[in-house]
């Protein structure tokens, strides 16, 4: 689901998203790959040890209709994770058959500097696939790498195609994802309201989504003409940028 420079702003909150890494590494095609997210109201949850923590829930759904082509979109869609193609060896780094390590793009935070690491698993299903995370480890700033402990992180990414009865040469492609995190609040935090810490959080994690799903799903596309015209190599589309 990267870009030479982009910022959002959230009222004092800058949020500039620059590129991760410039160098190629073996990779998967997230072919029925990643990454959205739903905004309850924020709260604020105390732990056994009284550890003030804080939420973070995005949920989003990216759609786009897909011309049948001579080669059909579930035939595609049903390829076993080992055939994947990478969409993005600038991201993406594949661990064994299912496993890929993905690198999400860089992004500050409260003027920290944050670089999600996801590790995630590709489970096949008949008209697509479904990909979990496994674990998540942060890079970026000291205080970024010191929460590494101090969060738990659930995603599912739900990659689906569908048939258009209206128009049979069409077929449409779905991802729907849902992330949720619960991170302890670090101490040079803790002067902040809860409600602005959760609400910022999640308006970042919205964000990377809006950036990232549109473009993770023009790549898919993309690879499945390819697939479609008999090309074998399953090279790479992506360099990393938006």
């Amino acid at each position: 689901m990267a870009l030479s420079s982009f910022s959002i702003k959230f009222g004092s909150i800058s949020c500039p998203y620059e590129n991760l890494r410039t160098g190629t590494s073996p990779g998967l095609k997230l072919k029925h790959v990643l990454f959205a997210f739903a905004s309850p109201k924020p709260s604020l949850h105390i732990s056994a040890d009284s550890t003030p923590k804080a939420r973070f829930v995005a949920r989003r759904t990216e759609s786009v209709s897909v011309p049948q082509l001579q080669r059909p979109l579930s035939e595609y869609m049903s390829l076993p994770a080992s055939q994947y193609s990478v969409l993005d060896a600038e991201r993406i780094e594949r661990v064994d058959e299912n496993t890929f390590r993905c690198y999400v793009y860089r992004f500050k935070f409260f003027a920290f500097e944050v670089c999600p690491v996801l590790l995630v698993r590709v489970e096949e299903q008949p008209n697509g696939c479904c990909i979990k995370l496994l674990s998540c480890k942060l890079d970026g700033s000291p205080i970024a790498v010191a929460q590494n402990d101090k969060f738990d992180a659930f995603m599912v990414n739900q990659i689906s195609c569908t048939s258009n009865q209206s128009k049979s040469s069409l077929q449409q492609l779905t991802s729907d994802t849902v992330i949720e995190v619960s991170i302890e609040i670090p101490f040079a935090f803790r002067a902040i309201p809860a409600q602005a810490i959760e609400s910022s959080g999640t308006q970042v994690l919205e964000q990377i989504l809006r950036i990232m799903l549109p473009r993770f799903m023009s790549q898919l596309v993309r690879d499945y003409r390819a697939w479609a015209s008999g090309d074998r190599s399953r090279q790479p589309l992506g360099t990393g940028e938006i």
